[in-house]
């Protein structure tokens, strides 16, 4: 059989300055028709960019240096412009990482899946809309016909998700390229996408590229792994085969550093020292827009948080995890309940006693790409709160940053770097340096290893357990990654439509689980 795709030596390389970084080195595979290729590796090893060559989407300041795109027998490597326009779509679809910087805040979703129709000439008007409807339903998105109006924020994160699905395979494609499509989705709803994917996919015949660093998930969906490190494929073969007997070292440390259900957890256990947080009957209520009905994110929900522990609230999206974190650090107002830190009512602060209290909580957020400025250094960003909360002079601030990043394990050297410079771990370790910049006593992490490679992260979560270990400090950690809560828990919360439906220790959630909600997350972890 001939491959849909047909990758030979490839060469991709970005121009820094005066050079040329070469950061895809020869790298060659092949994808049958209707096959699943997963391509797996840690940020940075050109998984990536090798899919944007495919695609011909490389950045500005990428071109591909040597090789061949053979796609349906033609070489994608030469092709015009106007040529990768009319097979972009068509012949090949996408479904790009971040649904929310994918699709337009400004266009209804509607509008842009019927954009691709309609290039390719294959529907408009009425006939359009009524085709986009049919993929959102599809796709399993409810009242189709509503929603086909609706804009991207009206969506939650897996909704958007699968719309863009939709639009990956409104086309009816030969190969869909799917770029770590589920990686920020909580484990129940990944699964459920993935399994509408394999679904669609199977019906239309259509081969995927899936590039993920998740290789649990690439064991569990892909026919065939590839494994890239530093821009060269290092083993490929059947998935089964490269999970049961990896004949290359990296892979045995990629799958080494996999967090499994059994994992030993990495936190520290201190002293019992009495509760930095009490949250009692704590309640949110948002208006719906547009309608005089209510919705309620957080539903009557209690916990505390001891002193030097680390405390992890579990569920899918939606489940109002996130809200009851920005409820705690004062990003939003509750409706009813009750927050004490270190004994004092934080629902009844002034503005300075609030502005006090923030100086003790620190949070870090998911996405390291969109929490830190594009345009400070990093030197500036680990300083900006010890500027805004007025600590020390301009020489103590930058004598501070220096140690922070020690303590973070950066070097020095990095401190006059912009963001777009850095990796994504060294970016979320310089945003959990510029948390600890203020010495807080609670940081509260929402999914802030979600979206990092499984070496990074690794990395990233022993870095915690270790400042913990040094610093004392408490952590309220936000996570829909069931095996990392494990690894760095000591106490969990598992949410559900608001309300706390189950707790315990670590081990009491993952070994004996009593809801069924719990069984149901647990269930569905890739290759559990």
């Amino acid at each position: 059989m001939t491959p849909l795709l047909a990758i030979r030596d490839l060469s991709v390389a970005f121009r820094t300055g005066k050079q040329d970084v070469t950061v895809v080195k020869g790298v060659s595979m092949e994808i049958m028709p209707g096959q699943t290729v997963a391509v797996v590796g840690e940020s940075g090893s050109g998984k990536s960019t090798t899919a944007a060559a495919v695609n011909r989407l490389l950045p500005d300041n990428g071109r591909i240096t040597g090789g061949q795109v053979l796609f349906d027998g033609r070489d994608l490597a030469g092709a015009s412009e106007r040529e990768m326009t009319m097979i972009r779509g068509a012949g090949i679809g996408l479904v790009p990482q971040d649904p929310m910087s994918n699709l337009n805040p400004l266009m209804r979703i509607g509008e842009q899946i019927g954009e691709a129709l309609e290039v390719h000439g294959l529907a408009s008007g009425r006939a359009a809309r009524a085709r986009v409807t049919e993929l959102l339903d599809m796709v399993g998105i409810p009242d189709p016909a509503q929603r086909v109006d609706q804009y991207p924020h009206e969506f939650s994160g897996g909704m958007r998700q699968r719309a863009l699905i939709a639009m990956g395979l409104a086309c009816r494609p030969k190969l869909l390229i799917a770029d770590e499509p589920t990686s920020a989705l909580d484990v129940t709803v990944q699964r459920r996408i993935l399994d509408q994917l394999e679904q669609l996919t199977a019906e239309m015949g259509t081969a995927v590229f899936l590039i993920t660093h998740d290789l649990a998930l690439a064991a569990e969906r892909a026919d065939v792994v590839a494994v890239m490190y530093q821009g060269e494929v290092v083993e490929t073969g059947p998935a089964a085969e490269i999970l049961a007997a990896p004949s290359h070292d990296y892979t045995r440390r990629l799958l080494r550093a996999v967090p499994s259900l059994s994992s030993v957890r990495t936190a520290a256990v201190s002293e019992d020292t009495g509760n930095l947080v009490e949250v009692e009957n704590l309640r949110k209520v948002f208006p719906m827009r547009g309608s005089a009905t209510e919705f309620t994110a957080v539903d009557e929900v209690s916990f505390t948080i001891p002193r030097g522990r680390t405390v992890s609230i579990v569920g899918e999206s939606g489940s109002g995890k996130s809200t009851t974190a920005n409820l705690l650090l004062g990003l939003d107002d509750i409706t009813s309940g009750r927050i004490s830190f270190d004994g004092t009512d934080v629902t009844s602060l002034g503005r300075r006693e609030l502005f006090a209290f923030r100086r003790r909580v620190q949070p870090v957020f998911q996405n390291p790409y969109a929490s830190l400025d594009p345009r400070y250094t990093v030197e500036k960003s680990i300083a900006e709160p010890l500027r805004v909360h007025r600590v020390g002079t301009k020489a103590s601030r930058a004598k501070a940053v220096t140690e922070l990043l020690d303590q973070v394990s950066l070097p020095a050297s990095l401190a006059q770097r912009l963001p777009h410079e850095l990796s994504g771990g060294q970016r979320q370790r310089v945003a959990i340096a510029r948390a600890l910049a203020l010495s807080p006593d609670l940081v509260v992490l929402d999914e802030a290893v979600s979206a990092l490679d499984v070496l990074v992260q690794a990395q990233i979560l022993e870095l915690l357990a270790e400042l913990q270990r040094e610093l004392g400090l408490s952590y309220l950690f936000i996570s829909h990654d069931l095996a990392v809560v494990r690894m760095i828990s000591h106490t969990v919360h598992v949410m559900r439509q608001g309300r706390i439906v189950e707790s315990g220790t670590a081990n009491d959630i993952f070994d004996s689980p009593e809801a069924d909600y719990t069984r149901e997350l647990l269930a569905a972890i890739p290759g559990v």
